[in-house]
């Protein structure tokens, strides 16, 4: 069983749940961010093999799960994703830098973190899996070579360009025919059933904000940003959404960075937990050296 949710305050007053997954208070933190259409369900099994080594921290993003669900578009931009992440730093650990896990939509808004002199000095490393910082997505899109990445980059992304049509994909969460398609897409990924009963309706149609908001302005507009904090990018071989250059072509903004491309697909966190462990246990005790 999961524990119980906590809550924090988020600057604008949006509520965030979190799951404190720890033994010892004095253990080093390790803070999991989650995406789009998941909720902090999906770092259950992640959080059990890490529970002795870490005090594993989870929470619902903001219209996911148990946090609050705003229903402006403006609501989901990555400042505000910032302020949300600041205040469950600040409330599990407001004295000591953490280590920062993130999957998909949390790997994005977890770049935009790293890169944020806000944040400088409270993160002791980070790994991504599935997400690249959209600034540094814009860029590869504008001058990456050669150009067949790009395209291919292109074909992985096509859901982003249905996301942005009005009505439709809302339509499709509430009918049930977008959860098929999407199914059908997970399984010839990852060999395995998406567990669907680990998310609800909001948590499908709120995360659509987090594409229409911020998408198309930092791909249009790409803001240089960099980050000194040691990074692991983790690209499944198989990730039918994020191609691998897109996620690791990334020395020019991280130059502390090592990469991973592993075997299995785009949910990694729900079908293959223990080797998540192992890379975030890999990552961080090679930092203590």
């Amino acid at each position: 069983m999961p524990p119980s949710a906590q809550a924090t305050t988020s600057q604008d007053g949006t509520r965030i749940a979190f799951y404190d997954y720890g033994r010892d208070a004095e253990a080093p933190v390790l803070l999991c961010v989650h995406g789009y259409p998941d909720n902090a369900r999906l770092w259950e099994p992640v959080a059990t093999e890490l529970a002795a080594d870490f005090r594993v921290i989870t929470y619902d993003v903001r219209g996911a799960g148990e946090s609050d669900h705003p229903r402006a578009r403006s609501a989901y931009h990555l400042d505000r994703l910032e302020d949300d992440f600041i205040a469950v730093l600040d409330a599990v650990s407001p004295d000591r830098p953490v280590h920062l896990l993130a999957h998909d939509w949390g790997s994005i808004q977890s770049w935009h973190f790293v890169t944020s002199e806000r944040l400088r000095g409270r993160i002791t490393s980070f790994v991504s899996i599935s997400g690249p910082s959209l600034d540094h997505a814009g860029f590869f899109m504008r001058r990456h070579r050669p150009v067949r990445n790009v395209i291919r980059q292109l074909l992985h992304s096509w859901y982003i360009y249905y996301f942005h049509l009005p009505w439709l994909p809302e339509n499709g969460w509430r009918r049930g025919w977008a959860h098929r398609v999407f199914a059908r897409l997970e399984r010839s990924a990852d060999g395995l059933p998406p567990e669907t009963g680990e998310r609800s309706l909001g948590d499908y149609v709120n995360g659509l904000n987090l594409y229409r908001e911020n998408v198309i302005p930092r791909m249009l507009r790409p803001a240089e940003r960099s980050t000194d904090v040691p990074v692991l990018a983790v690209s499944p071989e198989d990730d039918v959404f994020v191609s691998t250059p897109l996620q690791t072509d990334i020395a020019r903004w991280a130059p502390n960075l090592t990469v991973e491309v592993v075997r299995g697909g785009h949910w990694m966190p729900r079908n293959d937990p223990g080797l998540v462990a192992r890379l975030v246990r890999d990552h961080t005790r090679e930092l203590a050296r």
